[in-house]
């Protein structure tokens, strides 16, 4: 897909946040220490949409998940004080989410709520704990374990999950090594032994415990690395968010130049319909300026050679090194019709062809498939103008999910706040509907 950017004015929020939050800008006077009141947060957004922090400072904030009476439950990457999991709740019904209660002794990134139970997912495994009939966590809180033994190297250790609605868990598995190269024959292994373990989507039942590789369907293949991934409701299929390769110029300069490992590889998102699907990883890459699957070095490729051609195409394509590390199909009706369906993304990283990142985007849907260009929704997560920046990056957007009124919610795991985005529509506008 294009990527124009539909650039939004910067409007001011209605107050909301966290106690003792430092303002993105520094000309905002912050609230007293002891306030309890909300901090409004310097997001550029639309027309009629503004942005609040209702927490902070509360660590590694990976995904989170909103239940039916607005309690927030968030995955922790680091533990705080031994837990891996906090529930926030907004005991006073000021729009600050006051009250902290920390559970789960692990850390991970993946946590979702569907029929009476919260998932977590660990690095390795996945956990449920049963809710009550307002979607509190049973206490004391004891969960079962129904995945485990999952592959947890050196890098990319994070495990995303998401449930369809005939009891399976979707995990992903990203993968250590980037490329399967072979340093002794200067070749990518074929066919990539690590394609077992990793590098893809394994689907497991909800309600059996101690499940590993061997009782799982592996539902995806050639996925480098999903953090980003969500079940559409709409369309009944599977969508994921991959984070490209790197190293183009590193290994070979002959075919690549460091502009090329700058635009290259796309990230990707794709429809997943039925197990078995592959998306081409480590054999090949996304081009989006050529819009085409390239063949990778490692196994041929020089930057012109296609290839993939039983491989998935994606469905939609980003600049690369954006890193998406959440996806979500809005479903409710505080935000204007335009939104109904479509996809919001978190994008972790920063491309730096575009000098643009730390962003949460929007991609328009109709009928189950993307009906246009991407955009970006909400900007100035990182506080610091990104072309010349002043001074480090203070927010990164990771997870998403929505309220049960409709707004919109985004974890930052740099500065452990929650973000919460909301629609009022202008008096005339409503007027002109009526």
């Amino acid at each position: 897909m294009k990527k124009p950017f539909l650039w939004a004015a910067c409007v001011l929020a209605t107050l909301g946040g966290a106690t003792g939050f430092t303002a993105l800008n520094r000309n905002l006077n912050p609230l007293p220490q002891n306030s309890n009141l909300p901090q409004k947060a310097e997001l550029k957004l639309a027309p009629g949409f503004s942005a609040t922090i209702v927490a902070d400072k509360l660590g590694a904030t990976r995904h989170l998940v909103v239940s039916k009476t607005g309690d927030v439950y968030v995955k922790l990457s680091k533990l705080k004080d031994g837990k891996g999991i906090i529930h926030l709740r907004d005991t006073d019904k000021n729009g600050s989410l006051d009250k902290q209660t920390l559970f789960g002794d692990y850390p991970g990134t993946g946590i979702a709520i569907k029929n009476g139970y919260l998932y977590s997912a660990s690095n390795t495994g996945v956990y449920r704990y049963q809710l009550n009939a307002k979607e509190e966590v049973m206490q004391p809180a004891q969960p079962e374990e129904i995945v485990k033994g999952l592959v947890a190297k050196t890098r990319d250790v994070s495990k995303s999950i998401t449930l369809d609605n005939k009891g399976n868990v979707y995990v992903t598995v990203g993968s250590p090594d980037e490329t399967c190269f072979d340093a002794n024959t200067g070749k990518g292994i074929m066919p990539c032994p690590l394609l077992d373990s990793v590098g893809g989507i394994w689907q497991f039942k909800t309600n059996k415990k101690n499940q590993t590789y061997r009782d799982a369907v592996h539902y995806a293949t050639g996925l480098k690395n999903v953090v980003g991934l969500n079940w559409n409701n709409q369309t009944n299929t599977l969508f994921a968010m991959m984070h490209g390769r790197g190293q183009f110029h590193d290994k070979f300069p002959q075919y690549y130049t460091p502009q090329h490992s700058a635009e290259l590889p796309a990230e990707t998102m794709y429809e997943i319909k039925a197990p078995g699907a592959d998306a081409g990883w480590p054999y090949v890459y996304y081009d989006h300026k050529q819009k085409k699957k390239m063949l990778t070095p490692e196994y041929g490729g020089d930057g012109k050679k296609t290839g993939g051609e039983k491989s998935l195409d994606p469905v939609a394509a980003f600049p690369a090194h954006l890193g998406p590390n959440a996806v979500l199909f809005y479903t409710g009706t505080m935000f204007p019709e335009k939104y109904r369906n479509g996809a919001f993304i978190a994008f972790h990283g920063k491309s730096s062809e575009l000098q643009k990142g730390y962003l949460v985007a929007f991609v328009p849907f109709k009928n189950g498939k993307p009906s246009g260009d991407w955009e970006i929704f909400a900007d100035n997560f990182a506080g610091v103008d990104l072309v010349q920046p002043t001074g480090p990056i203070q927010h990164r957007p990771s997870g998403l999910a929505q309220g049960p009124d409709g707004a919109l919610y985004v974890s930052d795991d740099l500065g452990g706040s929650i973000f919460r985005i909301a629609y009022a529509a202008k008096k005339t506008e409503t007027a002109k509907k009526n």
